[in-house]
């Protein structure tokens, strides 16, 4: 049986309701744990929150009655969650920025699903859209305007306006990977030898693959970040496998990664200090110096224990980047790993929601651009709640949804819009299978 759309989204709503009590919750015994007074300047921005949320869903009410339930109030708890951290840590300043980043970022979703009715529409300007990608991925490396942030040259400064074009970029890249392998999957599929149990294509066909490379090269030497070259190498080789089912293009792949980090090893010194820093944390040499944000990261989870020491009386302060690269230790020492289990298990929804909607989508395009979206969402936070924990080596990517920043929040509820898109235009397709079996008994 088919849930009505009201159904839907009637739990949308009460998941929603209940997101959003979790995360004013969680603001305000941030807040009464600070200072009481504090309360006062907390209730306005829950019910800001609140009010932009709820729009949200209202629109999605009118023009994405069929889209999937989960994954505005997976977003919105995560979000929630996020922003006490950031409150917690910096309540003057972070914390009404991410606020406000915040409901831009609903903003930008209304907008994303408001414009784009239907997502077959992108595929058409894929090559613009490619274009405006590697512009905004290289656009760090322009004279006066980009800025080299902890040995990484990843940003843009516009006199107030600082960001991250790399954020954006990866959605643009991703509807342009979506749109190309959709047109050529069967072509790049085609294997024409085999080499030790594995079908190989032709050589001529594995020239995406090493333009990509190159162009993730480029990002490693030239803007000097490992995370970012190795998210959008990653997020290519899944679209690639996900269109043409080959493990040679990822075996292959992987190859030249390896290569290409190893390379970026010898080459930075920066990229040398955070591997051994990862593989030796306390290290008397490191733990005062490059291994100090790490290392503190690992006493805060242990600080947290099973149940943590409660909102705001856990010492996070102590950790450098934590509204950035760490706010995944600071749930950690507060809620504990209760906390940090929850969190994940958020995580892992979103991403099953997603590949769920690229399972069920009926065009190659469509099931294409779904995947891309949500390996980008499930590689970003491997790889950075993998530094934090120091299960992968550090890198400066953001934790969607919970980090402080208005270019990884805007993004991510863009990507989140294009599933929800996606999500609804399947539910509300007719399924050609049981169309055939109606008109079928109809006949009889």
């Amino acid at each position: 049986m088919i849930a009505q759309p009201t159904g839907i989204r009637n739990r949308e709503l009460a998941l929603l309701i209940l997101a959003l009590l979790l995360g004013s919750g969680a603001l305000a015994l941030v807040a009464v744990a600070r200072d009481q007074r504090e309360l006062g300047e907390a209730v306005p921005m829950m019910a800001l929150l609140a009010v932009f949320y709820v729009a949200a869903h209202i629109l999605m009410r009118r023009f994405a009655a069929q889209a999937d339930p989960l994954m505005l109030p997976l977003a919105a708890v995560l979000n929630a969650l996020g922003l006490a951290a950031i409150y917690r840590l910096s309540p003057e300043k972070l914390g009404p920025a991410q606020v406000t980043w915040t409901l831009v970022g609903v903003a930008f979703f209304v907008a994303t699903v408001l414009l784009i009715r239907d997502y077959t529409v992108l595929a058409r300007y894929k090559y613009i859209l490619g274009f405006v990608g590697v512009g905004l991925l290289l656009l760090p490396l322009a004279p006066e305007i980009g800025e080299t942030v902890n040995g990484a040259r990843l940003w843009v400064d516009l006199g107030p306006l600082q960001f991250q074009p790399g954020e954006l970029a990866k959605i643009c890249l991703v509807i342009f990977f979506a749109a190309y392998l959709a047109e050529r999957k069967e072509l790049l599929a085609i294997a024409s030898r085999r080499v030790a149990g594995l079908h190989f294509p032709d050589i001529k066909h594995f020239g995406p693959l090493l333009v990509m490379w190159g162009l993730s090269l480029c990002v490693m030497f030239f803007e000097k970040d490992l995370g970012s070259s190795l998210l959008f190498f990653s997020i290519f080789l899944v679209m690639l496998y996900v269109a043409t089912a080959r493990i040679a293009y990822l075996a292959i792949g992987t190859l030249l990664f390896v290569g290409g980090a190893y390379l970026g090893y010898q080459a930075f010194s920066h990229v040398q200090s955070r591997v051994q820093v990862w593989l030796d944390v306390f290290n008397p040499d490191y733990i005062q110096a490059e291994g100090y944000q790490l290392s503190q990261s690992l006493f805060a989870l242990a600080t947290g224990g099973l149940f943590g020491t409660g909102w705001g009386r856990g010492r996070p302060d102590l950790i450098p980047e934590a509204p950035t690269d760490f706010i995944f230790s600071v749930i950690g020492e507060e809620l504990g790993l209760l906390g940090t289990a929850a969190v994940l298990v958020c995580f892992m929804l979103i991403v099953a929601r997603g590949l769920r909607t690229a399972l069920r989508t009926r065009d190659d395009f469509g099931q294409l651009l779904a995947a891309g979206l949500i390996a980008i969402f499930a590689i970003q936070t491997i790889i950075i709640i993998g530094g934090v924990t120091r299960a992968l080596p550090l890198t400066g990517i953001t934790l969607p949804f919970m980090s402080y920043g208005g270019s990884s929040l805007l993004s991510n509820f863009i990507l989140i819009a294009l599933l929800i898109r996606i999500s609804h235009q399947t539910a509300a397709a007719p399924d050609p299978a049981r169309t055939a079996e109606i008109l079928i008994g109809g006949r009889s």
